[in-house]
């Protein structure tokens, strides 16, 4: 197989939304009354602003949430709660670092009236993350950052697949980042085994959910189920609550008054791309690539002074490493909606 065919086609496609557009923005003329979403950590940052987004557009929005009862309050506060016309979002508790958990929540959402009265689920958006945590070891000894962003989000989307293949056009959103340049997944030591460095179990993670896109897709189309990777964007948000102060000084994303970097993007703008990629009819027949700013990313300029910030690289939209990828977690989760 060439390299091309390797890789899935990066390439924008013109969307006529860029980095400053908003979720308001690309949501605008979109009707989503009579759908169903389920959007991870849809109670903070982004994942607040997504909600609020999808519920604007008429969607009724089930919100998965490891502390229940702080997510009612913070969403309750914000005019979203279930029957609220224009904010219908209802909570239900789940860990993503925990598979019971994640099994729990699925039986349980497939089992109430919560889907739509085809029986479907239309969006699911894994949005929920942790980043650049301390070394922690979850389920059966997996590295927490790769067990909670991905593997937690691999077995919910598996889980939830009756619903999401029931309907007709159902989207899932991989929330990834440019951290997935920071390391390709580690077939050979997915757990940091040999040394714990936090940004590259972060940069697996995001890699990881990239790739699950990827394969996602593919064996998703033949059922009209479409499944697209973003990079938000910068964002002051509750993600980088394992950050010292001064390692963000360091790292040039604010200054020592606690002023933000201008290249951070609001919460609002760094939910755009997120619900562009949900509900975007420019992306009707299209899947399985990454997308940054309200558009398909380009592939990285390797050696570019962007680099580092833009674009997608090679690994994390690889297609045979997605197959491995999907493969392994099936292995480790014992769940696979597509398995013999």
């Amino acid at each position: 197989m060439s390299d091309e065919k390797k890789l899935t086609p990066q390439h924008k496609i013109g969307s006529g939304f860029g980095r400053d557009s908003t979720a308001a923005d690309v949501i605008a003329g979109i009707d989503l009354h009579g759908k169903t979403a389920v959007v991870t950590g849809g109670y903070s940052g982004l994942g607040l602003e997504t909600v609020r987004a999808l519920a604007s557009a008429g969607a009724a929005i089930v919100v998965p949430a490891r502390r229940p009862d702080h997510a009612r309050e913070v969403l309750a506060a914000a005019g979203l709660a279930p029957g609220v016309p224009g904010g219908d979002v209802s909570v239900a508790a789940m860990d993503l670092a925990d598979q019971a958990s994640v099994k729990a929540f699925a039986a349980g959402f497939l089992a109430s009236d919560l889907l739509g009265a085809s029986g479907s689920l239309d969006l699911l958006i894994n949005n929920a993350a942790i980043m650049a945590s301390p070394e922690q070891r979850v389920g059966p000894g997996w590295e927490s950052q790769f067990a909670t962003n991905h593997l937690g989000h691999f077995a919910l989307a598996n889980l939830l697949w009756p619903a999401l293949a029931a309907g007709s056009g159902a989207r899932v959103v991989a929330l990834s980042s440019t951290g997935h340049k920071l390391s390709p997944v580690r077939f050979n030591d997915i757990n940091f085994e040999s040394g714990y460095d936090k940004w590259q179990a972060y940069g697996q993670a995001k890699t990881a959910n990239s790739l699950f896109a990827v394969q996602l897709d593919a064996l998703g189309e033949n059922s009209g189920v479409r499944a697209f990777a973003v990079h938000p964007g910068g964002i002051m948000t509750e993600l980088q609550r394992h950050l010292p102060r001064e390692e963000m000084i360091a790292s040039g994303w604010m200054d020592e008054a606690g002023n933000v970097d201008a290249r951070f993007k609001t919460p609002a703008q760094g939910a755009a791309t997120s619900v562009w990629a949900a509900t975007s009819p420019a992306l009707h027949g299209m899947g399985g690539v990454y997308c940054e700013d309200c558009d398909v990313a380009e592939p990285t300029v390797v050696g570019s002074p962007e680099a580092r910030v833009r674009g997608v690289d090679a690994h994390a939209v690889d297609r045979a490493d997605a197959a491995r990828l999907w493969t392994l977690s099936a292995e480790l989760t014992g769940i696979d909606a597509f398995g013999s």
